[in-house]
């Protein structure tokens, strides 16, 4: 059976599913409304309905799991509340605590630095507040794990929560390319 593979610049708002019939999720947005994806597509973990950027799909079970239980480095640019420190940035690299399930859990190494420019995103559907309200600043964070919610959990942690999230690489395939919202066939597999 050949099987299909897609990258996708996921919008704000969005759930990385699709569509059930279930009540509770009446009037939300789902990936089948961005793209006419074959029957059987999945999406490689997820990125939450607040966060944007690059979401791997696939007809292949067996591709998701490996992704998903490999070591996959997966990078985030990462707009945060603050001027943030050399010493924020080092508590990251080093692992920090953040509740999980109840649990405290202290967070991998991580790659994390400082971006010197404003990455060039499309404007997200909503606003984010604007530097009448305090300065911001964007920060590289690169993880191989994908606890729920962490990056937002590890920059709350460190005092500079998150005000924007997007997911730019995933191993080698990165948003490069992608629209908001577009969706493009990355390779073709047979299994």
């Amino acid at each position: 059976m050949k099987h299909r593979h897609f990258k996708l610049f996921k919008p704000y708002g969005f759930l990385s599913q699709f569509q059930t019939n279930a009540k509770h999720e009446i009037n939300k947005k789902f990936l089948g409304e961005l793209y006419n994806f074959p029957e059987g597509t999945m999406a490689i973990g997820r990125l939450d309905k607040d966060s944007e950027g690059l979401l791997l799909l696939t007809t292949n079970g067996k591709t998701s799991y490996e992704i998903t239980s490999s070591k996959t480095d997966k990078e985030y640019y990462v707009q945060v509340d603050g001027e943030i420190t050399k010493t924020a940035l080092e508590q990251l690299q080093q692992g920090v605590s953040i509740t999980q399930k109840d649990e405290t859990y202290v967070t991998k190494p991580c790659k994390t630095f400082k971006l010197e420019h404003v990455p060039n995103f499309p404007e997200r559907a909503k606003k984010i507040r604007d530097e009448r309200h305090g300065k911001t600043s964007w920060i590289s964070i690169t993880i191989n794990e994908g606890k729920f919610r962490q990056v937002r959990k590890m920059t709350a942690q460190v005092g500079y929560p998150t005000l924007r999230l997007v997911r730019v690489r995933v191993g080698s395939i990165t948003l490069e390319g992608l629209d908001m919202g577009e969706a493009k066939e990355v390779f073709s597999s047979l299994s």
